[in-house]
């Protein structure tokens, strides 16, 4: 699977310009909140939480242009909760994201 840091990082360069100092704060709130989002999917115990925590993640990644993540989160909304193949590759997107640093 490839992920698609860089397109996380074309997009906050299109909202931000070139201040690498507010680029790094929107990465840090997204990276943030994505980790969030996907702790709540690991607690997830019914349908209802599952698919909530599954919809704000996918809407947190189509608001950052984290396609990869955006994929991943529409296809957990389609799975049953804890689906645990869904949430390692939401983990590993994550992940990818964090370690690709400028």
């Amino acid at each position: 699977m490839s992920f698609d840091y860089g397109a996380l990082d074309a997009a906050l360069t299109a909202a931000v310009g070139d201040d690498q100092s507010l680029i790094s704060e929107l990465r840090a709130a997204f990276l943030e909140s994505a980790r969030r989002q996907l702790d709540l999917l690991h607690r997830a115990r019914c349908d209802a939480n599952w698919e909530y925590a599954a919809w704000r993640l996918k809407g947190l990644a189509a608001s950052f242009g984290a396609t990869t993540v955006l994929g991943l989160a529409d296809e957990a909304a389609n799975s049953a909760p804890g689906e645990p193949v869904v949430l390692r590759k939401i983990d590993q997107a994550i992940s990818a994201i964090e370690a690709h640093r400028d």
